[in-house]
This record gives C-alpha cells, sequence and structure tokens, in this order.
C-alpha cells in the first residue's frame, strides 16, 4: 500500500491523512492496550512526516510509560494513537482509517498476556511477546 489514506475519531474532532506505505496491522494483546481498549490494539504505523493531523488540539496523550504515550479524543474518547518517546513514527489505530483500508493483519504480539475470554484462530504468527522488528516497552 502506497497511496493517501484519511480516517478520523467517532466525532470527527481529530482528523488525519497518511502518505506512503501502510505496516501490516500488528494485533497486540498486552495487558495495557487491553485494558486501554477494553479488548486487543488493532494498529498499523506511519513516519511522523507522513501523517497530517487535523485537531491536534483535541488529541489527550497518556503517558503509559517512560517508553510511550497513547493518544486519545478528549471530546469522544475515541483511542487514537501510541507513539514511542524516542522514535519518528506513530502508530494509528486501523479502525480509524475511512474504507477502503487496503490494510491486512501481519501478526499477534504479547499473546502471553492475552484475555482468557477469547481465542486467536486466525492463522497469523502469534508471539509471547514482541518481535525483533517491533519496538516496545522493557517489562
Amino acid at each position: 500500500m502506497d497511496d493517501a489514506h484519511t480516517g478520523s475519531c467517532l466525532c470527527g474532532a481529530v482528523r488525519f491523512r497518511t502518505r506512503g506505505p501502510l505496516r501490516g496491522v500488528i494485533y497486540c494483546h498486552c495487558s495495557q492496550c487491553r485494558k486501554q481498549s477494553g479488548h486487543f490494539y488493532a494498529a498499523t504505523n506511519v513516519p511522523n512526516a507522513d501523517i497530517t493531523i487535523v485537531g491536534a488540539e483535541s488529541i489527550t496523550w497518556y503517558e503509559a510509560s517512560s517508553f510511550a504515550r497513547r493518544g486519545f479524543c478528549k471530546t469522544c474518547g475515541s483511542l487514537l494513537f501510541w507513539k514511542p518517546q524516542d522514535d519518528e513514527y506513530v502508530s494509528v489505530l486501523a479502525g480509524l482509517f475511512d474504507k477502503p483500508t487496503g490494510l491486512q493483519g501481519q501478526c499477534h504480539i504479547f499473546v502471553g498476556d492475552k484475555g482468557d475470554y477469547y481465542t486467536i484462530d486466525d492463522g497469523l504468527p502469534q508471539f509471547e511477546k514482541s518481535t525483533p522488528s517491533i519496538k516496545v516497552a522493557d517489562e
């Protein structure tokens, strides 16, 4: 995928446009993602230079760890972004994108921490914690 994509929060106070390729969707089952979303995260990512955000004043950032912060709409509460403190990209929740997205699942991370009320049976690779190519907080 190498074209532009648009998306927004539920109320439309935060809108964005991306340029360039989007990573496949990573499903994160860690306890932080589950507690914030009520299930698990499904996100792609974009270099900072390739995303334009309109309505940034409506984003509240929560520093969940010293490694990363999580952005959500302060009006409607939509989960928006996961942003590492020291990297030049932002993860964007896949459900925010307007259709068609062209996105496809890539893998599941932190499956050792997943909820006990669901199974993962989509055939995608599963990792107990993470993979070397996906930066996450140290435990």
